[in-house]
């Protein structure tokens, strides 16, 4: 049957010349590809993975490639792979765990994969909160509380899950690694992969005594008021991380982190980019046209400006370091203060005759379709 099977360099993928790195890569892409836990139930996938087997079991072996290349498939033997891992096939300096890691969720076992014993240390699980404050807060910092339930280790049994003055035994199934080796496989071929211990469930350890708080469990669900620093600068969509104030660990591992989303609420008179505080000055068309006294709001309080003579709306001036500090720096950002001036919508007569008084002396009046500029008329009189 050996006029059946497919070229070896052709089931990997690769050329006749292809490196012995090069044929271990496109059997590894293959591997992973085709494993049978990945497609379960699949016939022609678990075809394609022996096939695959068979191909680098020749190709990968110096010897065997040589006569492969020299007499094709009569030249090997030509119930090599038949028989699965064991049937006389070398799997070199290929690590599944490395492969097949990812399918199992930690080493694979019976192929040199590193295995994470259940009975070691595990880190708490991180939670998060969101917390909602103030332009000003924000700007300055503040300190909060925020209320969250959380896993804390059992303070009856102190995270052993055993009865006080009673222990647990390692579990004789696993001998405390939590995990158990299951043979895989069929159609000829079959492995070892890791599952976890059914006797112990997973945990390792066998407890006679359940802690009556925890029900054995080692943990328990508290509600905490948790106090919350928010340094100054902080911008909304930032976060704050409390070490250690998550989830408890597992066997003595340290506690996950609790991580605080920030939203800033928006500001009525400010609007901030960055470290710039933006506002906008409204001003009346006599104080734009003969200049004032202003109290400009800022968010240390107000603080007083000198508006200039013939102010044009739209004109930005600088308040320099009334901005955002620096988060967790040195120094403030500044101030832009953006002048707008408003026009009266309702005029008595007595404004009305003012305005028109003034109108004439500039040489314009109110029926004219365009308002030639100051400058233009001072140009014309020239």
């Amino acid at each position: 049957m050996a006029e059946q099977k497919r070229d070896y360099y052709e089931v990997l993928g690769v050329s006749k010349g292809a490196s012995d790195e090069e044929i271990k890569k496109a059997y590894r892409k293959l591997a992973k590809q085709y494993h049978p836990d990945r497609n379960p139930d699949n016939k022609e996938a678990e075809a394609r993975f022996k096939e695959v087997n068979e191909a680098y079991g020749v190709l990968s072996d110096k010897d065997k490639r040589t006569k492969y290349d020299q007499f094709g498939h009569a030249g090997v033997d030509p119930n090599f792979g038949a028989g699965g891992f064991g049937g006389g096939f070398d799997m070199g300096d290929i690590d599944l765990g490395d492969i097949f890691g990812s399918f199992f969720g930690g080493g694979f076992g019976g192929f040199g994969g590193s295995q994470q014993r259940a009975s070691a240390p595990q880190r708490g699980e991180s939670l998060r909160a969101n917390l909602t404050i103030t332009f000003e807060e924000a700007a300055f910092g503040c300190e909060k509380e925020i209320e969250l339930t959380r896993t804390e280790d059992c303070e009856e049994c102190h995270g052993s899950g055993c009865q006080p003055g009673t222990t647990a035994d390692t579990c004789p199934e696993c001998r405390g690694a939590g995990v158990v080796r299951v043979q895989r496989g069929g159609g000829g071929f079959s492995f070892s992969t890791s599952a976890p211990c059914t006797r112990c469930r997973g945990t390792g350890k066998i407890i006679h005594s359940p802690c009556k708080s925890c029900g054995g469990g080692g943990s328990i669900r508290k509600k905490r008021r948790v106090s919350v620093t928010i340094p100054a600068g902080i911008d909304n969509g930032q976060a704050v991380s409390l070490r250690g104030q998550g989830n408890a660990g597992k066997n003595g591992g340290p506690s996950g982190d609790l991580i605080v989303g920030v939203r800033v609420a928006p500001h009525p008179k400010f609007q901030r980019d960055g470290t710039t505080v933006l506002y906008e000055q409204p001003v009346s068309f006599y104080q734009a046209a003969m200049g004032a006294e202003l109290e400009i709001p800022t968010i240390d309080g107000k603080v007083k400006y000198t508006l200039p003579a013939g102010t044009q709306t739209g004109t930005t001036f600088r308040l320099r370091g009334k901005g955002i500090p620096e988060l967790r720096g040195r120094g403030r950002g500044d101030q832009y203060v953006t002048v707008k001036v408003q026009v009266p919508t309702s005029l008595t007569s007595e404004q009305k005759e003012a305005l028109n008084a003034f109108g004439a002396s500039m040489g314009e009046a109110a029926a004219e379709g365009t308002v030639k500029s100051f400058f233009d008329k001072r140009k014309k009189k020239k």
